[in-house]
C-alpha cells in the first residue's frame, strides 16, 4: 500500500477516469480484479463507492443506504451488485441483495454465475450457501 499512498500523497486523483472497467475510477479496477487490499485502501483514502463497489467490499450499511429514500436500484443493478458480493466473498451482503430480488442465476462477468464467482474467489462457505438456495 506504500506505493498507492505515495501516489495519492503526491496528488494523484483518486477519482481519475480511465480504468479498464467501464473507463471509471481506480476503484473499479481494484474491485473487478479482486485487489481487495488496494480497494479497501482507496475507500479509506476517500474514493467514492457505488452499489457494486460496496457490495463487493462487504460494506453492508452502504449497500442498505442505496435502498432508502425511495430510490431503489433497478433490478439489473441489484443483480450486478449481488454477483460482485459473491465475487468478493461477502455472504452478508449477498444475503441482503438476494432478499432484495437479485437473480442468483444471472450469468455475468467472465461467463460466471454468482455461484461460479464465489467458487473462483475460493469463497467456499458462500458457495455452499448459494448452492443450498438454488436447490
Amino acid at each position: 500500500m506504500a506505493a498507492l499512498d505515495a501516489l495519492l500523497d503526491g496528488g494523484a486523483d483518486i477519482e481519475a477516469q480511465g480504468a479498464v472497467i467501464d473507463g471509471g475510477s481506480p476503484l473499479n479496477d481494484a474491485v473487478a480484479f479482486g485487489q481487495w487490499r488496494a480497494a479497501r485502501r482507496l475507500v479509506e483514502r476517500g474514493a467514492r463507492t457505488n452499489l457494486w463497489h460496496a457490495a463487493a467490499l462487504g460494506m453492508l450499511e452502504r449497500v442498505e443506504d442505496f435502498f432508502t429514500g425511495g430510490n431503489r436500484p433497478a433490478p439489473e443493478e441489484i443483480t450486478q451488485a449481488f454477483w460482485l458480493a459473491c465475487h468478493g466473498g461477502q455472504r452478508g451482503t449477498a444475503e441482503y441483495l438476494l432478499a432484495q430480488g437479485a437473480d442468483p442465476g444471472w450469468v455475468g462477468y467472465d461467463g460466471l454465475t454468482p455461484l461460479g464467482a464465489a467458487k473462483r474467489s475460493k469463497s467456499y462457505e458462500l458457495a455452499e450457501w448459494l448452492e443450498e438456495r438454488l436447490r
